[in-house]
């Protein structure tokens, strides 16, 4: 674990799949997909649901701040299926609302991370859950359940609904930080992945926790800190 730093800290970034939960994205994923195309089998094809979404997914991930993420997915998906926003969303909520909840087996909660949230708080940083903001609320909602840190006043969570850029765009971090009113150097981020520890190309400060999903490319800046999640909990007071 590295030991440098150079100015105060007031905001602490959480990433949530990988750091805070353990996920097996690998599974997670393909089943998401494949139970969401069910919901609406009825009217459209897996294999166009699943093409159309992948191009939604992409343009998403190109937004350039113009709107938020659910618009931009939602002008490239819908027309692409040949049905209307008004009549598909009431059956995504549903399945977000009583079928998400089965990929649960694909996670599994960290004994330290409600620890190492609640130090956080009780430092009295501004806290930020900067998940990667593809999936809608509800959903970030149930995984923070799941990982057991859904009850914090979180200053932001980034999903669907309020983003306008994706990781690993710098553009996702420079609204974050506008939101939330620190400057880069005033924030760490605390992820698993290089989408995660681009932030230092803005002038934050990343705290790398090795996962399953850590390929750093060469590109990535070294991050601050390197360890476990619950290594953070002895540098807040040297943060200050």
């Amino acid at each position: 674990m590295n030991k440098s730093l150079n100015s105060s800290i007031k905001a602490i970034l959480f990433d949530l799949d990988g750091t805070l939960l353990d996920i097996n994205l690998k599974l997670f994923i393909p089943h998401y997909v494949k139970i969401l195309s069910e919901t609406i089998a009825h009217l459209v094809s897996p294999k166009k649901f699943l093409t159309s979404m992948m191009k939604a997914m992409n343009a998403v991930e190109q937004n350039d701040g113009r709107d938020t993420n659910e618009n931009v997915f939602a002008e490239v998906f819908f027309p692409l299926i040949g049905y209307s926003r008004k009549k598909i969303d009431p059956i995504f909520k549903k399945f977000y609302e009583q079928g998400f909840s089965k990929l649960r087996q694909y996670a599994k909660r960290k004994t330290e991370a409600r620890s190492v949230v609640q130090a956080v708080f009780n430092n009295n940083y501004d806290v930020v859950i900067a998940t990667t903001p593809l999936l809608p609320a509800i959903t970030i909602e149930q995984r923070l359940e799941w990982a057991g840190v859904n009850d914090f006043p979180y200053r932001l969570i980034t999903t669907f609904e309020n983003s306008r850029a994706s990781k690993p765009n710098l553009l996702y971090y420079k609204q974050i930080l506008e939101i939330i009113g620190h400057p880069p150097e005033a924030c760490l981020m605390v992820g698993d992945e290089d989408r995660d520890m681009v932030a230092a190309h803005l002038g934050m400060h990343t705290f790398l926790v090795p996962s399953p999903h850590t390929n750093l490319g060469p590109e990535i800046p070294v991050p601050t800190y390197k360890g476990k999640l619950a290594d953070l909990k002895p540098l807040l007071n040297k943060f200050k």
